[in-house]
């Protein structure tokens, strides 16, 4: 039985359905071209912004790359908030800033800044929040000062003006001290008092002898990638009482003389005993 599209006169009863489906199928087809058209376009856009991006934020010349993701932020907010006792609308306000702070130092500075995005971020947007007191700082091995930097930055911010010193051998190149001071004045020091560089071993007795003209109401100790670690009390004994003193979650050091005030990342924060009060019987 011949098919009923062959038939002449079913062809010619059929041809105004055929052209009205022919002609849909071209809408369909000329729509569809359009948006896959306008998809190529966004995504060269994309690609291009980021290529732009990746130079600002890339792993190059770092410890890690300077873009987080989504959940990254969402947990270090909620590890902010649980150690400073702030809500979770403050501590990512803090922790944004924080963010915009570090890609600002390094994208101005020489070198890098050691730690990962979480760590360092987490300890820019915690410690003005957890009431230092004072604005005394040392940071025990500096790298390059960005870190000490941006966390001046941050203690501005946050109303306290800090006097930086930053201790660190400097073994590795003999010119590295000029080029800490270079990065320490992004954080507004301007060299009238507000930061200092010590150079030598904190170690050795004279080096710490040299740094106790002063009570530091903070205190950073960076675990050394080689060598003994840092004594946190002797750490400790430089501090004011409740200090924060800031150790790598990686030193297993302890200090009967320190208290516990929580963990952010790589970052465990504790605290020297309070200042002795008297009471009147």
């Amino acid at each position: 039985m011949p098919s009923l599209l062959s038939n002449r006169l079913a062809q010619r009863m059929l041809r105004p359905a055929f052209s009205l489906v022919e002609q849909r199928m071209e809408r369909v087809t000329t729509a569809f071209q359009t948006d896959l058209d306008a998809l190529h376009h966004e995504v060269a856009d994309l690609r291009r912004r980021q290529y732009g991006l990746s130079l600002l934020l890339d792993r190059a010349g770092r410890d890690g790359d300077r873009m987080p993701t989504a959940t990254q932020i969402d947990t270090l907010v909620r590890e902010v908030a649980a150690v400073t006792g702030r809500d979770r609308d403050h501590a990512r306000r803090e922790v944004t800033v924080a963010y915009r702070h570090l890609v600002a130092v390094e994208a101005l500075g020489t070198g890098g800044l050691a730690g990962t995005l979480s760590d360092v971020c987490g300890r820019l947007a915690a410690v003005p929040q957890l009431a230092p007191p004072n604005g005394e700082v040392l940071e025990i091995g500096t790298g390059h000062g960005l870190f000490a930097a941006a966390l001046r930055r941050m203690l501005h911010r946050g109303g306290v003006e800090a006097r930086l010193t930053v201790v660190d051998p400097l073994a590795d190149a003999p010119d590295r001290a000029e080029l800490i001071r270079g990065n320490l004045a992004l954080g507004g020091a301007d060299g009238a008092g507000t930061a200092r560089l010590v150079r030598g071993d904190f170690a050795r007795p004279e080096i710490r002898a040299q740094l106790a003209d002063r009570h530091y109401g903070i205190v950073v100790v960076n675990t050394p990638q080689d060598g003994p670690r840092h004594d946190l009390e002797q750490a400790a004994a430089l501090a004011a009482p409740d200090a924060l003193i800031l150790v790598t979650s990686t030193d297993r050091s302890r200090a009967d003389s320190l208290r516990p005030a929580g963990r952010i990342a790589q970052t465990r924060y504790l605290r020297t005993a309070p200042a002795h009060t008297d009471t009147l019987a």
